[in-house]
């Protein structure tokens, strides 16, 4: 009886994949793990790869790039979810 589904396989060493959605969710994000990555100001960060997969009929384009999009700034800011 869901609507959004989240699967994890980071804890395996998947470091990005993509989730097929099952019916009747309407979208799943794939979440896989962190891996080290240099920047240009050769600082190393890790990086953790996500996808959204939606089903177009529920979750148009333009609302699945907004909600990646406050979910970046919420993940890179974890103290902006107290207030």
């Amino acid at each position: 009886g869901g609507s959004f589904t989240i699967s994890n396989l980071g804890m395996f060493g998947i470091t990005e994949f993509s989730a097929v959605i099952n019916p009747p969710q309407a979208c799943i994000m794939a979440v896989g793990g962190t891996r080290a990555v240099l920047t240009a100001n050769e600082t190393i960060e890790s990086v953790m790869t996500v996808t959204l997969s939606c089903d177009r009929r529920m979750v148009d384009d333009e609302l699945a790039a907004r909600w990646l999009d406050a979910f970046k700034a919420n993940i890179e800011n974890p103290s902006r979810l107290l207030l």
